[in-house]
């Protein structure tokens, strides 16, 4: 469960508020629709992680994008 949700932070990162708001929304209805959990108040426990665990999947995504772009600026040097 916890590496699906970081990977979905990886690949849906640029987006961090629609992919952590899915998240958090999703996720349980995921787990009432395949029976793993009932409408009980555990349910907002599993959303709060899931937003939780997306959310380092898109920081991870977010800090990778800075830097790339951080290099792409960079004036290059003629030596």
């Amino acid at each position: 469960m916890i590496p699906t949700l970081i990977l979905f932070g990886l690949v849906a990162g640029r987006w961090w508020r629609l992919s952590l708001a899915a998240a958090a929304l999703l996720w349980p209805v995921l787990l009432v629709a395949t029976g793993a959990m009932g409408l009980e108040p555990g349910l907002l426990g599993a959303s709060a992680l899931a937003l939780a665990n997306t959310a380092v999947g898109v920081g991870v995504h977010q800090a990778l994008r800075w830097v790339v772009r951080g290099v792409r600026r960079r004036p290059a040097s003629g030596t």
